[in-house]
C-alpha cells in the first residue's frame, strides 16, 4: 500500500503545480503516505483481537464512565482531520472492560475515513457487544478541520453527537446521571 499511495501522493503534488523532486518534497509522498497508513490503521483491526480478553466478571452494576478520550479522525467527505473528546458510559451486567480498551475502541474507528454520527455509533455499538452491559452512552465533541479550513470558515464550532444505548435511552435518570458525569447535564 505504502508504495502506490507515495506515487499517488507524487501525482498530487505535481497535480497542483509542485515540483516533487524540490529538496523540500523530495521525501514528503513517503512521508504522507506513512501517516496515511498510520490514520487508517483501524481498517487493520478488529474487536476480538483488540480486547484481547480483556472483560472481566464484576458484581458491579454501578455506571462506568471515562470522558475525555482524546481522538483524531479524518471525515469521509474531504478526507480532513476533525479532533474531539470522546466520553464513554456503561451500565456493567456481570462483566467490565479494561479501562485502556475503551480508549483502544475509540482509537480503532476513529482511525478510518468516516462521520462523526457514524463514529460515535460503532463505538456505542461495539462496547455493547463487548460487554453485554445494561446499557451504554457515547457522546463525541469535535471540531472540523473541513469547516475550518475551507467552506463556511468557523474556527470555533464543535460538533456533538450521542448514541444511547438500553437503559441509557430508556431511562431519563442513567442517561441524565451520564450526562452529569460527563461535564454535559
Amino acid at each position: 500500500m505504502i508504495d502506490s499511495v507515495t506515487e499517488s501522493y507524487r501525482d498530487i503534488l505535481t497535480a497542483i503545480g509542485e515540483d516533487p523532486s524540490r529538496e523540500g518534497l523530495l521525501d514528503t509522498p513517503k512521508r504522507a503516505a506513512k501517516a496515511l497508513d498510520f490514520l487508517t490503521s483501524g481498517y487493520r483491526q478488529d474487536l476480538d483481537t483488540l480486547v484481547n480478553g480483556a472483560v472481566f466478571e464484576s458484581d458491579n452494576d454501578e455506571m462506568v464512565v471515562v470522558r475525555d478520550i482524546e481522538l483524531y479522525s479524518m471525515c469521509e467527505h474531504h478526507m480532513l482531520p476533525f479532533t474531539g473528546r470522546c466520553h464513554i458510559g456503561y451500565l456493567p451486567s456481570g462483566k467490565v472492560l479494561g479501562l485502556s480498551k475503551l480508549a483502544r475502541i475509540t482509537d480503532m474507528f476513529a482511525r478510518r475515513l468516516q462521520i462523526q454520527e457514524n463514529l460515535t455509533r460503532q463505538i456505542a455499538l461495539a462496547v455493547q457487544d463487548v460487554t453485554d452491559a445494561r446499557g451504554v452512552g457515547v457522546v463525541i465533541e469535535a471540531r472540523h478541520f473541513c469547516m475550518m479550513m475551507r467552506g463556511v470558515e468557523k474556527q470555533n464550532s464543535i460538533m456533538a453527537t450521542s448514541v444511547m444505548l438500553g437503559d441509557f435511552r430508556e431511562q431519563p435518570a442513567t442517561r441524565s446521571e451520564f450526562l452529569r458525569l460527563i461535564g454535559k447535564g
